[in-house]
């Protein structure tokens, strides 16, 4: 094992195999980031979403997938553009995984791709064991999905965010305020038919315990982009709160606490989890 992975494995305390697959999916999300700062991504683009939150600022549910805005609009991005860096990188720390392009059949601007890599041959690398490999299905993928938004909307802040492992590198991201309203975008407006994603709701709760500053311009432009704010005057503090607690009353508790549950390690964060909950801790939001 690359002794720069066995440290950053060194921070979970793997037991079971989610234990080992989850270490082993940040671990590839950590090193995919210090692969696309060598190519320079972050010139262009910002890091924001679930896993810039755990990653950089210390969200306690696991995430998933790598999302990332570009600076400002450009037409002719193409993220292909970064894939040999990608899987270079990896390779380098003994990982074996290969990027896909997502080829969409209705035309967007969010682009994405996905890493790929073989479970068990992954699982080895950070030295899991025979007897957690054995468990895993054979063929079964870790597959990370990469987005990448090429029309961003106006008036976010980034800073640079520093990383020591797997070694000293920078990432940019969005500030506090600006991702807090990104995640309040989709507490608001995420199209998911009938279903709740309950990440939504844990990661509300945790901006509220933690940064509770949101930039409520900044989710003006992005619910406007998204056509969900067409009036012509300005989205007022007044009217934010209206929405969010309509948005709270017909909430499924239920379909969100069970959608959440594997991402999170205590359980018991989720037990106090009711509509009455929400509406109280909603109340913490410092809008700016």
């Amino acid at each position: 094992m690359h002794e720069a992975v066995r440290q950053m494995l060194a921070k979970y305390e793997c037991q079971r195999v989610e234990d080992y697959a989850q270490a082993l999916r940040e671990i590839l999300q950590e090193v995919a980031l210090f692969g696309l700062w060598r190519a320079k991504f972050f010139d262009k683009a910002a890091f924001y979403g679930g896993t810039a939150l755990r990653i950089l600022y210390g969200l306690d549910r696991f995430s998933e997938g790598l999302d990332f805005s570009l600076l400002r609009p450009q037409g002719d991005f193409r993220l292909e553009r970064y894939s040999d860096a990608l899987e270079k990188e990896l390779a380098a720390f003994g990982f074996e995984v290969w990027v896909e392009l997502k080829n969409k059949a209705v035309p967007s601007a969010v682009q994405s791709a996905f890493l790929k890599t073989d479970t068990s041959n992954e699982l080895l690398v950070i030295q899991a064991g025979e007897e957690i490999v054995r468990q895993i299905p054979a063929g079964k993928q870790i597959r990370i999905k990469i987005e990448v938004d090429t029309n961003p909307p106006a008036g976010f802040g980034t800073e640079n965010k520093y990383q020591l492992l797997p070694v000293p590198f920078s990432v940019r991201s969005y500030v506090l305020p600006d991702l807090f309203a990104g995640k309040m975008h989709a507490v608001l407006c995420r199209k998911w038919k009938n279903r709740v994603k309950g990440r939504d709701w844990y990661d509300l709760v945790w901006y509220c315990a933690h940064h509770p500053a949101m930039n409520l311009a900044h989710l003006e432009q992005r619910m406007r982009q998204s056509g969900d704010w067409n009036n012509q005057e300005t989205l007022g503090q007044g009217q934010f709160r209206e929405i969010l607690a309509a948005k709270i009353a017909k909430l499924d508790v239920s379909q969100a606490r069970r959608e959440v549950a594997p991402f999170v390690s205590d359980q018991r964060a989720l037990e106090v989890w009711s509509r009455e909950f929400f509406i109280a801790v909603v109340e913490r939001i410092d809008v700016h």
